[in-house]
């Protein structure tokens, strides 16, 4: 049978075979077999395919399910049930550790500068070793802003706290590699990525972040729950604005 969820795929995003095969790097008869004949791709090229064309691979492919279902469930390192109780060793290792990836979304994220005061350096130094820093912020002037301060019974301290870890931030923009957006985006989680570790913080309604639950996953070939916090991350992202 064909499989035509990847032909109307191809077509809803206004792609050929030929332009999906050159993204992926395959032969466009490649594509045409995975198509006509069903066939199933290289799990580097479904990934590359489903993000080309924003879907799941799992509704590509559904025979790979039980595979990605595995993998995913072997992506969670450990759960905490509330932030303190993440080890400060954990947090420094993971900065200290990251190569090529520090991206954070967060209202505020101060208790970040609170615990580790030398953190903007040490961000500078990752982005001129070539890492990758995107860190996202509220916006303290917005509405979800005094919401959220509001149902986590802090009302405008939360504002005044992500302008201090802005403040805090400012030794490291200057460096080539550092971004800063602030973000008018209602948050249901807060997420701290490391190369592929990260640490996923829900929020909790009528509860501030630090006394909700913490997820560490830690990214496997074939897992989804790393790259989907990813996607979520990356959503918020091209929706901030840069400071």
């Amino acid at each position: 049978m064909a499989n035509e969820r990847l032909r109307a795929s191809i077509s809803a995003h206004g792609a050929t075979i030929q332009s999906v095969a050159a993204r992926v790097g395959v032969d466009p008869k490649t594509v045409e077999r995975w198509i006509t004949a069903d066939r199933t791709p290289h799990r580097s090229h479904r990934w590359k395919t489903a993000t080309l064309l924003g879907v799941d691979e799992v509704y590509l492919w559904p025979t790979v399910a039980r595979q990605a279902e595995t993998a995913s469930a072997s992506e969670l390192v450990t759960y905490y049930p509330h932030r303190g109780v993440v080890p400060m060793d954990l947090w420094s290792s993971l900065i200290d550790n990251a190569v090529s990836h520090v991206e954070v979304l967060v209202y505020a994220g101060l208790f970040l500068f609170d615990g580790h005061p030398d953190l903007a350096e040490r961000l500078s130094g990752k982005a001129r070793t070539g890492a990758q820093v995107r860190i996202l912020l509220g916006d303290p002037t917005s509405e979800v802003i005094r919401q959220r301060g509001e149902e986590e019974g802090i009302g405008a301290d939360l504002a005044a706290r992500s302008r201090m870890t802005r403040r805090y931030l400012d030794a490291a923009t200057a460096t080539p590699g550092v971004e800063v957006r602030l973000h008018e985006t209602i948050l249901y989680n807060s997420i701290y990525r490391f190369d592929d570790d990260v640490l996923v913080n829900p929020h909790v309604l009528g509860a501030p972040a630090g006394q909700n639950p913490v997820l560490h996953f830690r990214y496997i070939p074939g897992g989804r729950s790393f790259r989907h916090y990813m996607r979520s991350f990356d959503y918020a992202w091209e929706r901030g604005t840069a400071v």
